[in-house]
């Protein structure tokens, strides 16, 4: 296969955006083009992950292309997806040998309605949704699941919590009163608007536009079924899979940036990949602390990618899910050497 690595990337992350979609990635893709030296005509293919549906537009992603400059025409592709799907797209392309270079962006405005009510339109349209439980109450179904089998406890969600920045303390989480019972507010996600973008290179390209580039050393995503009835919400078949075939554990990982919404779902996670339950480096940006609907994924890659350019890790692991109770799981290990 041929080698990729990440060379550039830049992220924004804020509670509430005034700038619409295009205002908000123009400075970011700048960046990353100008960190390579790189302008939108050097760059062999362009590819993006949104959610029109949350913007509220049909085909909102085409006109998120102006921040981009699309003329002359450009190669490009979307996904309706968290970007980190966009990245594996474009990895794929990589592959075929078709291109040497390549920009990701993704993007997500949760603020302007409810998330976690929006959330509940891609629940099972039969069964499910009727019901209308937000995504705050399917963790806490979850979480409840996980209690009465003692796979985790109290003490688990207070210490996750903790490492994700949502609560200082175990008192000051044991004093909040149940959010989405049995959950915290602490072991729910804030949500924020924002982006990230990256650039993207193919060996003998990459050591020219970055002195230590990110080496994409493995990747995969893998889906669980949508319905609730037929899965075990204590297992995350998908997210195992998808780490066994990316080699996760061929040797160990400095840093895993999981995309994980929820404090049980860290755990479960954790538990599910052989991670330990309180690392000695954790996120710096957690998504319980900071969740961008479409982005998070992504950004997620970008956090693992930044730990290797600023040799803090030799090498890393970036999760990226998508649909209710990570049904869908994406694996990408990075590593500052290619293997």
């Amino acid at each position: 296969m041929r080698k990729v690595a990440i060379v550039s990337a830049s992220s924004r992350q804020e509670e509430k955006m005034l700038d619409n979609e295009v205002e908000m990635m123009v400075p970011l893709i700048s960046e990353v083009r100008e960190a390579t030296g790189l302008d939108q005509t050097e760059i062999g293919f362009t590819c993006s992950g949104s959610s029109d549906f949350l913007a509220g537009q049909a085909f909102s992603f085409v006109m998120t292309l102006d921040a981009v400059g699309p003329v002359p025409p450009i190669s490009e592709s979307h996904v309706e997806m968290d970007g980190a799907w966009a990245l594996y797209e474009t990895w794929v392309k990589f592959q075929m040998g078709v291109i040497d270079t390549a920009l990701v962006y993704s993007y997500g405005k949760p603020s302007p309605g409810s998330l976690q009510d929006v959330l509940s339109t891609q629940l099972d349209p039969y069964y499910v949704a009727p019901l209308w439980p937000d995504a705050h109450a399917i963790a806490a179904l979850q979480a409840r699941h996980l209690l009465e089998k003692e796979e985790i406890s109290f003490e688990d969600l207070a210490d996750c919590a903790i490492r994700a920045g949502t609560i200082d303390s175990k008192e000051e989480y044991f004093d909040q009163p149940m959010f989405a019972d049995p959950l915290r507010r602490a072991d729910c996600p804030t949500y924020a608007d924002g982006g990230v973008a990256m650039i993207l290179a193919a060996e003998g390209k990459a050591e020219e536009l970055c002195d230590r580039p990110a080496w994409i050393t493995g990747i995969d995503h893998r889906i669980d079924s949508h319905h609730f009835g037929v899965r075990n919400l204590s297992a995350i078949p998908s997210a195992k899979k998808a780490a066994l075939n990316a080699g996760l554990h061929q040797t160990e990982v400095d840093l895993a940036e999981l995309h994980t919404s929820y404090t049980v779902q860290d755990i479960l996670l954790r538990k599910e990949l052989n991670l330990p339950l309180n690392p000695k480096k954790s996120s710096k940006n957690h998504p319980i602390k900071a969740e961008t609907l479409m982005a998070s994924g992504l950004l997620r890659i970008a956090e693992a990618a930044r730990a290797i350019w600023n040799n803090e890790a030799s090498r890393t692991l970036a999760h990226a899910t998508s649909g209710p109770l990570m049904q869908q799981n994406l694996m990408c290990v990075l590593s500052g050497e290619k293997e």
